[in-house]
């Protein structure tokens, strides 16, 4: 395929058209610490050999051995072995994009059953194939909703991500949303509330009557949830919800310095042509043969840009297939009781943190924040050299003091983990 550089007239004229003097500008927004330098002059090749051992020694600086106790959306579950020998397999690592169905039934059964999978989890009445992760699903939430109501403000729930709502703040940038940090007020010019369950902190709420109230004023409430906990919480269409959404990471997916991982969108049936992305459906042929088909295809590269619901572009078909054989494998009885572990070990390290001030003012899942006698950063940095990853500072990311901790327990910490945890993070607040 050729390729032709655009000229320095025809650079200019971009330029202008964003308001941007030059170059330099137009990237000004990015810190000149994360800027990536591509300085190879007077750089000499190195062997294979050379080059293999210089990048394990870099791997090698990499800390792999601690226990932990991260959260904040991500978290160390366990994902059995049949996840990686299936997903694995050259037939799905290989496919792209099922353009074909002639060519593609597997890949399409398999996103099919993915997006049915997500509407019994969810309690919703469809899904679409699958997004990037779980903060541009909440964005394509938000403009979804704004499309179905006709409405410009979106009302955040203090309950919410913050590290999605930087996202959502990028995302929306330069679009006609408006993002405002009062969900109490919901009025006529609101298109939706977006609530987290469990909240960021961990807290459990039942938001039934916050839907009631969207829909008495004609919006929307997009609901965030943490998948495993719907093995024993109530979902969001239990709770009424129009939209929801979530990171799909906790159910298939490894940690993975930040990707890829998944974003899980359902809604009710009313709204499926405002849905982004596209949606896998069965069909017979003429002769009564089950089929599988793309249909409702609403995104960039099937119909005119300026009609798309979004510029979703690859889907990210192997983290789902991922999610629905790890879903498969654990079927409702083994969801339920991956919950209810991660929900009584997080209870006990609650009990053995005795000496610590637990935030939560309500019932939690898995996840809760506690007030350290020391700065959490402290706390933290002294128990990494111990071997704990003791959890998220919360002064960083705006929702707590510098003292405040945000705690994760999963199905993986066994008591002996649990109770020298507690043990070392004693010792550590009083140092």
């Amino acid at each position: 395929m050729d390729w032709t550089a655009i000229t320095e007239a025809e650079q200019r004229e971009m330029l202008e058209v964003i308001g941007a003097p030059d170059m330099e500008a137009l990237f000004s927004v990015i810190p000149d610490e994360l800027r990536v330098r591509n300085d190879t002059n007077g750089t000499r090749g190195k062997s294979e050999i050379a080059l293999r051992r210089e990048l394990e020694a870099l791997a090698g600086q990499n800390r792999h051995d601690c226990v932990c106790f991260l959260g904040a959306g991500y978290y160390d579950h366990y994902i059995p072995a049949a996840v990686d020998a299936l997903a694995g397999r050259s037939e799905f690592v290989t496919a792209y994009t099922p353009y074909q169905p002639e060519c593609s039934q597997g890949t399409l059964q398999s996103i099919y059953e993915y997006q049915s999978m997500m509407c019994r989890l969810m309690d919703m009445e469809c899904a679409n194939a699958s997004l990037y992760d779980g903060g541009t699903a909440v964005f394509e939430a938000a403009i979804m909703a704004s499309r179905i109501t006709k409405r410009r403000r979106v009302a955040l729930h203090e309950s919410l991500n913050p590290r999605w709502r930087c996202m959502l703040q990028t995302h929306t940038a330069g679009s006609p949303l408006d993002l405002d940090d009062d969900a109490a007020k919901i009025d006529e010019d609101t298109a939706c509330v977006i609530a987290q369950n469990p909240a960021f902190l961990g807290t459990l709420h039942d938001y039934s009557d916050l839907a009631q109230r969207c829909h008495d004023a004609g919006a929307l409430l997009v609901l965030a949830v943490n998948p495993v906990s719907l093995g024993i919480v109530k979902t969001p269409g239990a709770m009424d919800a129009d939209i929801a959404v979530a990171e799909g990471q906790s159910i298939g997916l490894p940690l993975g310095f930040g990707g890829p991982y998944l974003g899980i969108l359902a809604t009710r049936k009313a709204y499926i042509r405002r849905m982004p992305g596209r949606i896998a459906a069965m069909a017979q042929d003429d002769a009564k043969r089950r089929g599988f088909v793309l249909t409702l295809q609403a995104r960039e590269q099937h119909i005119r840009r300026e009609k798309a619901m979004s510029n979703i572009c690859s889907n990210q078909a192997l983290c789902a297939l991922r999610v629905l054989i790890h879903l498969c494998l654990l079927g409702p009885t083994g969801l339920r009781e991956t919950a209810r572990a991660c929900h009584a070990k997080a209870e006990y390290l609650k009990k053995k943190l005795d000496f610590v001030q637990i935030l939560n003012d309500g019932p939690t899942f898995n996840e809760f924040a506690v007030r350290l006698p020391r700065p959490a950063t402290a706390v933290v940095a002294d128990l990494v050299p111990r071997g704990y990853l003791a959890g998220l500072p919360l002064e960083a990311e705006g929702a707590g003091t510098e003292n405040d901790l945000l705690v994760a327990v999963t199905e993986k910490r066994t008591r002996a983990e649990l109770d020298a945890f507690a043990a070392a993070l004693r010792e550590a607040c009083h140092e």
